[in-house]
């Protein structure tokens, strides 16, 4: 079966990170237009005749997540794709600015991680604080009636789909304690892709990139620049998907105590 990827008709091109963030000012500059991307659907095309393996899934939405940043989180990437047919519905992503870490300590860690990849310069025009980039993800989580503040609880037909515990099991808890803030409900409970990769291929992978060299799926983007690893992510769910693997929920986390049940006998330790 051939893989969804990248659409041949057009050489790929980054994708603008103002724009991601509904901060480009330059849409009408044919240049910019030529050089940078803005439609990220480009990147996660269906290959309409691999459906034929499509199985019916218990949730409507999987939400990509995959957050940067080891001190504090840095960015803050999410792609939404139909668990029915794998289309790309939307994407949120913002540049999260840390409050905890010096001024010193943030410009040093984002010119080593975000300066090899040329978007430093975008991450210290747009990044925001994590309280700020909930508030703006509850309100496109409400526009796309997956949750709503008032009614609380998980995400309504959805759930989010990580390669790996650590972004929500660790990294997300530990940046609302710096945060001052209290672990929203709709991140009680996720996907592990690795742990569906292992049940459904019989094979352990150790990350992403281990998935896309067995599936032949070509990198798109910068390995480690979230919104690039969150599309390819989900370049892996898409395959599986139209390879009939059915996702399930694998890790859940107690409201009273905070303990996580893994739900899955077999699973990436």
């Amino acid at each position: 079966m051939e893989a969804p990827r990248p659409s041949s008709r057009r050489p790929w091109k980054p994708t603008c990170l103002y724009y991601t963030q509904g901060k480009c000012t330059m849409m009408n500059d044919a240049m910019h237009l030529e050089k940078f991307g803005h439609n990220l659907k480009m990147d996660l095309p269906v290959n309409a005749s691999a459906t034929d393996k499509f199985k019916p899934q218990k949730l409507d939405y999987f939400l990509i997540l995959d957050l940067e940043g080891r001190v504090e989180i840095l960015e803050f990437p999410v792609m939404m794709i139909d668990a029915q047919s794998t289309e790309f519905i939307d994407s949120f992503h913002r540049f999260v600015r840390p409050t905890a870490m010096s001024e010193q300590r943030t410009t040093e860690y984002i010119e080593g991680k975000y300066g090899k990849f040329g978007v430093d310069r975008v991450w210290h025009d747009t990044a925001i604080p994590f309280k700020e980039v909930l508030q703006e993800f509850e309100d496109w989580l409400g526009n796309h009636n997956l949750w709503k503040k008032e009614q609380g609880g998980s995400l309504n037909r959805g759930a989010f789909f990580t390669c790996g515990n650590w972004d929500l099991k660790t990294k997300v808890p530990e940046q609302c304690k710096v945060s001052k803030i209290k672990l929203p409900t709709y991140f009680m409970e996720w996907i592990n892709l690795k742990d569906i990769y292992l049940n459904f291929y019989s094979r352990r992978a150790t990350g992403m990139m281990t998935m896309m060299r067995e599936l032949q799926l070509p990198i798109i983007g910068n390995h480690h620049l979230g919104i690039d690893d969150s599309k390819n992510i989900a370049r892996v769910v898409q395959r599986m998907l139209a390879d009939g693997a059915v996702i399930q929920i694998t890790a859940k986390r107690q409201s009273a105590s905070g303990d996580v049940k893994f739900l899955f006998k077999d699973r990436i330790r």
